[in-house]
């Protein structure tokens, strides 16, 4: 039912024009509503020569529109509860718009006989603003119809080609407006509207009239992507192929909507890709668009768009162009290039469009005083037209255009260069063209708004020449749209005819759905040279051409070859490109230019490609992560010269080859020699007197305390690390509690000994060598165990001091804060102690007095670590000073004990042999009240057992009585020695034999006078 209707529509475009006006105004009369019968319209192929026709149609003109109307409101009254006819009335109205156009202008074709016909469908005029057409376009108009022309008249001459079978055509114009297009479209469907019954249609004298329906079988066009979407939508109702040459958006790559459409020219989707590695290309980051108001140039932006965010290219200006919605005025121009000029910074900007409309925006550029400011690339759509360069040649300067790749049509600039208005009847729009490109009025056509103001007749002398004649560079795309067609009739009468001369009834009339499945498979070498295919999406082969407008000399300028985009690869030789005669490198289009190394951007509201730069802090960089940001560097670290990165401060530690390491290290070895010939000494004198009477065993643990107090220095100048921190930690209170902890059992011992001969004979416990070592070696656990829990709770390591924040000082832990007084704490104690034993033995006699030597190594040891604790904290900012003065105070401590305490033996050892005696032990106190009272305790001890082998003191007179007890008076002598001869001495249980004794300072008298009754001291070695 609705095919019935589309063809009763249709069929008003085939009727006669004057039988169609008979039957309007006939059809107004009252109708069964299922007698309706379409009216006839007026004939596509008017003969505008015809005078008598002319005037009829002016006559009947202003009528036409309100009859068909009136016609149509009745119709709709009848059958307004009908869907099948609201749908013929749609079509109808669209013919009403046809025939409003009709009165505007005479409709005109291009029609070559055959036995198969394709549609043409081409962009000869450009759109009009009051009329429907506009002026003539020389290039992509009549050059791409007669490219068509040219094309199938090689083909026909090939006899064997399709064996006796012609290719005709039928080409109209679109004047590059798609709802026109789409009405000229519907020529190409009638032959395909097959059940019109023309018999009940008559004319006024009664005869039927005359319908030809030719049966198009495939089109080629339209030339403007817009109108190619809504033929395409026409065309595949019917199933009938189309193939178009010029139109490039990716919206007619879709086949679940245009499966009939297809297209030797590649999608914008690869144009837009080349144009953005050409803007990467040249660096540009901010640049602004215009693209056309239509299908091609909305799709196209949204490509561009999408992938120039993802390339980080800014859009500084949007603007559409007026296409489909009308002609723009000059006006609409002016604020599209004022609004480029507000974005100074932009210079670089994509223009998708029609020649049309980019020359309205030159014009703009040059009205606006703007020549120069802006670098162009352009789509194919205009870049290479005579329309939008000529007399825009220093706007258009520069250009960089993406073309797709097309070589010259073979033969057909000869061809062309050949045709004149005589010679070319079949095309109807040549005279135009011809009026156009030599600026003269043709006696033959008509006065118009286009050819009023040549004054100039028009010569049979003029012609065609390659210097004059400025032929469209993408003809080869018309040329293979023919090609493809015939290869594709080729194919399916090979297939279907077996070959055989003339159409086979397979193929009369030809099925849109087989010849669309040959027409995708075809392969060959088209009239330019090149191979073409289709791709699965129905389109040409992505080949293009990277064009460039450059000014050859002042005042010449050409459209060159600069490079080309194929298979996603970008290849232009810079070198080459030229943007200004006197400025050849590429302009800047960047918004803000790349901040300094170091800088961070704060980028302006509403702007992705436009910021300020501002400093980092002294001590800060520049997030990695976020260029807007500012990172402070840890502490440790300070940041490059260039705010990118943090660097590692290095770390500062004492080193083993400074001046301070190595001054504190020749103290310390000097200290360790001193202590190795002390050592060797005593080893050396072991069992003297004066060895025996310092008590060997403790000397000797004192000894090793020092020694290892020198050892710490070079412990303090190693790199910091856990261990080394952990053997500081251990060593810095184990050498003073080996030290001290020996003292105080000395002076223990002492001050033990003579305090219990004063109370009682007995001899005090743990005095024997064996219980000292126990004692000090007790003492000295203590300090194990409290550095043992202080590791414990607070492991040992070294870490990163920062006291500011240029510093990194590599220390450990327990330096940085009072830590080591846990350490101290102990042998400060033991330190104390011995102090206060010092002064409680400081009266005993001189022989065992070391109390004095104690003291003073204790006295000087204080003042040492009071006058080290300022120096301590007021070095934090300098590791050496401070680990320098930390060793010099532990050897300076270690060198009072050691020359303190051994300095006075080595003394007597070394130069006073004869002073190293057991006599030299005892001095004869000059107090005898004082001797008394030691003779009555002291004398009846054995001294075997006390300080290895010492002498107690005992009285001179006393040893004076006890002689005369037994060998008689005799008077004191002032020798050295005296002796007692075996056979007239004896005393009891004694051996008489030599007996030395210290010659007392002062000599006395011998006394009758006693000190007490004689007391046998058995247990007295003298």
């Amino acid at each position: 039912m609705l095919i019935g209707d589309l063809s009763q529509c249709f069929l008003l475009l085939a009727a006669p024009s004057l039988c169609v006006l008979g039957t309007l105004l006939q059809a107004v009369k009252p109708q069964p509503p299922t007698a309706a019968a379409p009216y006839p319209s007026p004939p596509l192929s008017l003969d505008v020569e015809d005078e008598s026709l002319r005037h009829i149609e002016e006559s009947l003109r202003p009528n036409v529109h309100d009859v068909l109307h009136n016609v149509t409101n009745a119709h709709a009254k009848r059958h307004v509860n009908d869907p099948f006819r609201t749908k013929h009335l749609e079509i109808r109205n669209l013919n009403l718009s046809y025939v409003a156009n009709r009165t505007r202008l005479a409709k005109k074709v291009v029609v070559v006989e055959g036995d198969i016909l394709l549609g043409g469908l081409m962009m000869v005029h450009e759109r009009g603003n009051e009329e429907v057409c506009g002026p003539i376009m020389p290039q992509g108009g009549v050059q791409a119809l007669e490219a068509m022309l040219y094309t199938l008249d090689f083909i026909n001459k090939e006899e064997e080609f399709i064996p006796g079978v012609k290719i005709g055509a039928h080409i109209l114009d679109d004047c590059d407006k798609d709802t026109y297009g789409l009405e000229q479209a519907v020529d190409f469907i009638k032959g395909s509207i097959s059940n019109i019954d023309d018999g009940e249609y008559k004319c006024r004298d009664g005869s039927s009239p005359e319908v030809r329906n030719k049966v198009i079988s495939g089109v080629v066009g339209a030339a403007s992507s817009v109108t190619s979407i809504q033929v395409a939508n026409l065309l595949r109702l019917f199933k009938i192929p189309q193939v178009s040459f010029f139109s490039t958006s990716p919206e007619l790559s879709n086949k679940q909507r245009f499966e009939y459409f297809s297209r030797t020219i590649p999608s914008d989707h690869y144009q837009v890709k080349a144009m953005v590695e050409i803007v990467k290309l040249l660096n540009w980051s901010y640049i602004s668009i215009i693209y056309e108001e239509s299908n091609y140039g909305i799709k196209a932006f949204e490509e561009l768009e999408g992938l120039l965010a993802i390339n980080d290219i800014c859009i500084a200006v949007k603007e559409k162009l007026v296409k489909d919605s009308g002609v723009a005025e000059e006006v609409a121009y002016d604020m599209i290039v004022k609004k480029l000029l507000q974005k100074q910074r932009a210079r670089g900007v994509i223009i998708f469009g029609s020649d049309q409309e980019v020359a309205g925006v030159m014009r703009a550029v040059r009205r606006n005083n703007a020549t120069g400011s802006f670098s162009w690339i352009g789509s194919d759509g205009w870049s290479a037209r005579s329309l939008v360069s000529s007399g825009n040649e220093p706007e258009v300067e520069g250009t960089l255009s993406v073309q797709p790749q097309a070589n010259p049509v073979d033969g057909f600039d000869n061809y062309f260069s050949g045709l004149t208005v005589q010679s070319n009847k079949r095309n109807p729009w040549f005279i135009e063209y011809w009026e156009d490109h030599f600026k003269c009025k043709h006696p033959k056509s008509p006065v118009t708004k286009y050819n009023r103001n040549y004054t100039q007749a028009c010569r049979e002398n003029e012609k065609l020449t390659n210097n004059n004649t400025e032929f469209e560079a993408q003809l080869q795309f018309v040329s293979d749209a023919v090609m493809a067609f015939a290869y594709a009739f080729k194919n399916m009468h090979h297939h279907l005819c077996g070959g055989h001369p003339g159409l086979c009834p397979r193929m009369s009339p030809i099925n849109g759905e087989e010849l669309l499945s040959y027409l995708r498979n075809v392969s060959f070498t088209g009239l330019s040279g090149d191979n073409f295919t289709f791709d699965q999406n129905g389109d040409g082969p992505a080949r293009y051409n990277i064009i460039h407008f450059k000014q050859l000399s002042p005042g010449q300028y050409a459209w060159i070859t600069v490079g080309q985009y194929i298979e996603g690869e970008l290849k232009l030789e810079m070198d080459v490109l030229q943007f200004k005669l006197d400025d050849p490198s590429p302009p800047s289009s960047v918004c803000s230019l790349p901040c300094h190394t170091g800088q961070a951007k704060k980028y302006v509201e509403g702007e992705s490609c436009c910021w300020h730069c501002f400093n980092c802090s002294t001590y800060e960089i520049v997030n990695p992560n976020d260029e807007t940001q500012c990172l402070s560097c840890s502490w440790g670290t300070l940041p490059s010269e260039d705010h990118l990165t943090c660097v590692p401060i290095q770390e500062v530690y004492i080193q083993p080859g400074s001046w301070w390491a190595i001054g504190a290290m020749l103290f310390s070895s000097l200290g360790l020699v001193m202590t190795g010939v002390v050592m060797w000494v005593f080893v050396s004198y072991n069992d003297t007197p004066v060895v025996k009477a310092s008590g060997r065993e403790l000397s000797y643990v004192l000894l090793s305390g020092v020694l290892l107090c020198y050892a710490m220095t070079f412990v303090f100048i190693l790199k910091p690390s856990d261990v080394v921190c952990g053997i500081q930690r251990f060593g810095l209170g184990f050498c003073f509690a080996v030290v001290y902890s020996a003292l105080l059992t000395k002076t223990n011992r002492i001050s033990r000994i003579f305090n219990a001969g004063r109370t009682t004979a007995r001899r005090p416990s743990f005095i024997s060598p064996k219980s000292q070592l126990c004692i000090c070696f007790f003492t000295v656990s203590i300090q194990i165990v409290v550095t043992a829990l202080w590791c414990f709770v607070s492991p040992p390591k070294a870490i990163h001091h920062y006291l500011q924040r240029e510093d990194n000082f590599l220390v450990c832990a327990a330096s940085i804060n009072a830590s080591y007084m846990i350490a101290f704490a102990y042998p400060i104690g033991l330190i104390v102690v011995c102090t206060v034993y010092a002064v409680l033995t400081r009266k005993i006699p001189e022989g065992f007095n070391e109390s004095k030597y104690i003291g003073f190594t204790m006295y000087t040891t204080c003042i040492i670590w009071l006058a080290f604790v300022p120096i301590y904290f007021t070095t934090a900012n300098n590791v050496e000073l401070r680990i320098t003065a930390t060793s010099v105070t532990i050897s300076l401590s270690a060198t009072v004990a050691l020359v303190c305490l051994f300095g006075p033996k080595l003394y007597i050892i070394l130069f006073h042999p004869e002073r190293n005696v057991r006599q030299s032990m005892i001095t004869i106190p000059k107090n005898p009240a004082l001797l008394s009272s030691n003779l009555s305790s002291s004398s009846q001890r054995m001294d075997s057992g006390t300080q290895s082998e010492v002498i107690f003191p005992v009285d001179y007179e006393l040893h004076e009585k006890i002689r005369t007890m037994g060998c008689g008076s005799r008077t004191a002598s002032n020798s050295a020695t005296q002796t007692c001869p075996a056979s007239s001495c004896s005393l009891p249980d004694h051996h008489c034999g030599p007996l030395h004794l210290i010659t007392p300072r002062h000599s006395t008298n011998s006394s009758s006078s006693t000190n007490g009754p004689v007391q046998d001291v058995t247990d007295v070695h003298l």
